[in-house]
């Protein structure tokens, strides 16, 4: 399956509590699933956990206008939902494909290393049966990357692509090998929280925190001193490029070889994923930024992930 440069990430869609920060209708997506699909970007992102399964019904009710011949479709199952789907990959499949209204799913994902060889075994019916096309693991480490890859060999099919949080500030799936081992066995690797929810946009510093209460907020209003030290060192990068800090961020990810996941949920989100395909760091410019990272000292690995040791 060719892969465009950038995924459109959903997670956002359907917040219904506010934990963006934000609380946007089915309607206000419309136009950005639009445009971004006139610009070429057909890979979208969602999961049954993001808000609930709301987001696969917005973005579900967008591919039925569009074609879906004209969307890859990435979403997840997380294994601590399981248990309302009698612990079956096959029911959980089955709601997501409900909810989107879809005959097969591009790439099907474990969420996380929780039960997962169990849930590997399957989703080899899955493929056997057509309705999912390949798979996928994420917030997986190496050692469990490599047993789900056996246990899919073992079966006749290949892992496809390991999706993990990957950012300036957290490159922990770079460290252990895990980048290394994807180029080499031809797994794609995507990176979730590139930008880490906004927060190396360069849209909030200590005079513009995140939206109070929000989870970004207790996350990193607390940093937003040290935050800004790393922003300042993207927007000199980004000033040479003629890009956005928030450009800087996802095409350094590229640049490390990963699928960035871009979170869109603005019209001009989708006009800089234009712009970030053509952006080249160079190796200074890629070392500059990572020593920037590396000295704010910022820990971003979040109450579900664990350092991918």
């Amino acid at each position: 399956m060719k892969l465009p440069k950038l995924a459109m990430g959903t997670w956002a869609w359907g917040d219904k509590d506010g934990y963006f920060g934000n609380t946007m209708t089915e309607e206000e997506f419309r136009p950005i699933f639009k445009s971004a699909l006139e610009k070429g970007f057909n890979l979208w992102d969602t999961a049954t956990a993001y808000s609930n399964g709301e987001s696969e019904k917005i973005l579900g009710k967008l591919i039925k206008e569009a074609g879906r011949e004209k969307v890859i479709v990435s979403t997840k199952f997380t294994p601590q939902m399981a248990a309302l789907y009698d612990d079956s990959v096959e029911k959980m499949c089955r709601a997501s494909l409900d909810r989107m209204g879809l005959d097969y799913i591009d790439i099907y994902w474990i969420h996380n290393p929780i039960g997962a060889p169990e849930y590997t075994k399957q989703l080899i019916r899955l493929l056997k049966s057509g309705r999912v096309k390949e798979v996928g693991v994420s917030n997986h480490n190496l050692v469990e990357i490599k047993e789900a890859v056996e246990i899919l060999n073992n079966g006749g099919f290949n892992l496809s692509a390991v999706q993990n949080h990957f950012s300036l500030l957290n490159r922990s799936s770079e460290e252990p090998g895990i980048l290394e081992y994807c180029k080499e066995e031809k797994i794609s690797f995507w990176g979730y929280m590139t930008l880490e929810q906004g927060a190396l946009s360069g849209k909030y510093d200590v005079r513009h925190p995140f939206p109070a209460g929000s989870a970004r907020g207790k996350v990193f209003n607390g940093l937003l001193p040290e935050l800004e030290n790393v922003t300042m060192a993207m927007k000199t990068v980004a000033l040479k490029h003629g890009a956005s800090v928030a450009q800087i961020g996802t095409a350094w990810a590229m640049a490390k070889g990963a699928v960035p996941i871009l979170g869109v949920t603005k019209l001009y989100h989708v006009e800089e994923a234009v712009d970030i395909c053509d952006i080249v760091l160079s190796q200074e410019e890629i070392v500059y930024l990572e020593m920037a990272a590396n000295a704010s000292g910022i820990n971003s690995i979040q109450f579900w992930e664990k350092k991918m040791e």
